[in-house]
């Protein structure tokens, strides 16, 4: 949860500049190990959440070295399913629970956030193969800070209209995350409330 919150924090920060931007890159990398350590506790989610990471993982360095679009936006696109994988993942163990304690509530909070970057992700995809389908609210660099706000703002529902979908395949994935913001938020009260008790 902490290395997710520092990613999203620092993004606008360090999305500025070759050095910048490559420290970013690694920093963007450890929730997604963390993510996979997490998995690894679960029976049938290593294996799928090992060979995303690794694909992505790959696709990330040789983008750094030959930043072509089809290379970053295959980046993307694997680190979407990746992300994918870990919130079924999670999600399953907090549904699985017999009783809630302290830390399914963070594995909760976990979720929420792997779900912004999910949709983050399938965003720079898109943004990387069709471009023009997403209209930023400025001109020129940090566009994927943009996406990164967009995203969690409409992950939310709150949405600002700064940063618009242009096509109409693209304004459906938005409102299809924010029907999953709201899910998620409904589904996950009911189970936590239903087996929340107390440590100790």
């Amino acid at each position: 949860m902490l290395s997710l919150l520092l990613v999203i924090l620092l993004y606008p920060v360090l999305d500025q500049g070759d050095l910048k931007r490559t420290i970013l890159g690694a920093l963007f990398f450890l929730p997604v190990i963390l993510a996979t350590y997490s998995l690894s506790q679960l029976r049938g989610w290593l294996w799928p959440s090992a060979l995303t990471m690794s694909g992505a993982l790959i696709c990330g360095v040789a983008s750094e070295f030959n930043p072509s679009r089809v290379l970053v936006g295959v980046k993307w696109s694997i680190l979407t399913v990746f992300f994918g994988f870990t919130v079924a993942g999670l999600f399953s163990y907090i549904k699985n629970a017999r009783t809630i304690l302290d830390k399914h509530l963070y594995t909760a909070i976990s979720i929420y956030l792997l779900l912004g970057m999910q949709w983050f992700a399938l965003y720079s995809a898109v943004d990387i193969f069709y471009p023009g389908a997403i209209r930023h609210g400025t001109v020129g660099g940090d566009r994927q800070s943009e996406l990164l706000y967009f995203s969690l703002v409409t992950l939310s529902t709150v949405g600002y209209g700064d940063v618009v979908p242009i096509h109409g395949e693209v304004r459906m994935l938005a409102a299809l995350e924010g029907l999953t913001g709201v899910l998620y938020i409904a589904i996950t009260v009911a189970l936590l409330v239903s087996s929340y008790r107390q440590e100790g």
